[in-house]
């Protein structure tokens, strides 16, 4: 049933650009919320079809396009295609999905807090959920990680509930054809080199980034860290949000177990998830809570749980060996977090599929203090091996991921951790890196027999 409250769909001619899971949500939204015609459009031919929409697949007809009065353009679409620049042309509002959803849940009074970042967002948006529930609020999770909001967007529209908070990572590709999306709090948690096939700068990188503040206003707030070199540089925001930093004051500090928040502190000896990098995720989440009335003191830290795939103990053998799945360690970066997170002797498991001028040398310091022994493995095993060979870090290299994990179980001992932190994608051998890290969380629970050939050290 058509909802008078949703102007922009209800009565309206709308294409839908591209058929993930994100378009597949907005195209529902758009037919339940009454536009008068749904138009589906992706180069596969085999997409997936939308009830109450015309579907034109394998090929994009420009005249759907310059017949509508609004294209929703998924997030995985780059937004400078010529057919979408000829559609703008003739005055057709190009709008991101992000966008339209937000602007549904706005008019359905829910607030929205937003993370994006390189590194750590997930995590964050995770932490930042349980902390809302800590509080007493009802709150939704999602967007790049998860459903899509207009998952959300749908069921308001649909008359179900709406939640007090919508907490929702947003990555630098729904950011880059947003124009009107403004969350009540927003943080920025870092930014390295990722998506350069994209962005191809790191300058366009920052500046899609900053973006998430650009419709901020006064009584709104804004979170960058104070120490990151593209961010720092990028115009601070203008719109008269307040901005607070992270590693420094006006804002959140780490110090040893402590949050440090100027006026209050946090103590996190009880905190179950390792490594700094987590506590920094962790203050960034409590800045944006406390911006909406929830004091840290109000939190518990050790009921705080970690994102799956993200540090997350999967499992403990008979010998004391614990595995730990951070498949979402898809880059370099976020690979060294996770490895300077573990103290314990530690067998780790890098591989997958490599991201172009990947440096894999930056690991070897720490790799070098942590590690009873270093696999490589997947389609970018044998460079990552060479590279940390170079490094004087002592390696083996098989060809994939039940492989690795026969030969850690070989030469971990009683106590040790085993880590996956991959440093590359999964798309070698996995739809994602849920799916790989679902498969490695399935062989570190199923017993295995040592690799042939290979004797117990």
């Amino acid at each position: 049933m058509a909802d008078t409250r949703v102007p922009e769909l209800s009565g309206a001619r709308v294409v839908v650009f591209g058929m993930a899971r994100s378009g597949l949500r907005a195209a529902e939204l758009a037919v339940a919320a009454g536009a008068d015609s749904v138009v589906c459009t992706d180069l596969r031919a085999d997409a997936p079809v939308v009830p109450g929409t015309r579907s034109v697949y394998g090929r994009h007809d420009v005249g759907d396009l310059l017949n509508a009065d609004l294209v929703v353009l998924s997030p995985g679409i780059p937004p400078h295609l010529p057919l979408l620049q000829a559609a703008r042309d003739a005055a057709v509002p190009v709008r991101s999905e992000l966008d339209v959803a937000t602007s549904v849940l706005e008019q359905f009074g829910v607030r929205t807090l937003a993370v994006t970042g390189t590194n750590g967002k997930s995590s964050t948006v995770w932490l930042l959920h349980q902390v809302l529930l800590q509080a007493g609020h009802t709150s939704w999770v999602g967007g790049n990680l998860g459903d899509p909001v207009s998952s959300l967007a749908l069921q308001l529209v649909t008359g179900g509930p709406a939640p007090d908070f919508a907490v929702i990572e947003v990555s630098s590709y729904q950011l880059e054809n947003t124009e009107r999306y403004r969350p009540h709090a927003a943080a920025v948690l870092n930014l390295t080199p990722d998506h350069l096939a994209r962005h191809k700068t790191m300058v366009a990188y920052a500046r899609a980034k900053m973006q998430l503040f650009q419709n901020q206003a006064a009584g709104d707030l804004a979170v960058l860290p104070a120490d990151d070199e593209y961010l720092c540089r990028a115009a601070l925001p203008t719109s008269g949000s307040t901005v607070r930093w992270t590693g420094a004051q006006p804002g959140v500090q780490v110090t040893g177990d402590q949050l440090e928040f100027g006026d209050q502190t946090l103590d996190l000896s009880d905190f179950p998830l390792p490594g700094l990098h987590n506590r920094r995720n962790l203050g960034a989440a409590l800045l944006l809570a406390r911006h909406v009335g929830i004091s840290p003191h109000r939190i518990r830290p050790g009921d705080l749980r970690p994102l799956p795939h993200r540090m997350e103990a999967v499992h403990t053998d008979q010998r004391g060996v614990t595995f730990v799945n951070d498949s979402k360690a898809t880059n370099v970066e976020a690979a060294l977090v996770g490895i300077q997170a573990v103290s314990q002797p530690t067998v780790f498991l890098l591989g997958g599929q490599g991201k172009a001028g990947a440096d894999y040398q930056v690991l070897a310091p720490d790799l070098q203090a942590r590690a009873r022994r270093v696999i490589c493995f997947g389609s970018a095993g044998p460079v990552i091996s060479a590279q940390l060979t170079d490094a004087n870090v002592a390696n083996d290299c098989v060809p994939s991921l039940p492989d690795a994990l026969l030969r850690a179980r070989a030469v971990s001992k009683p106590g040790d951790t085993i880590l996956l932190s991959p440093a590359c994608a999964s798309f070698d051998a996995y739809s994602d890196f849920e799916a790989r890290g679902h498969h490695f969380t399935d062989l570190a629970r199923t017993p295995a027999s040592r690799p042939r050939n290979e004797p117990a050290s």
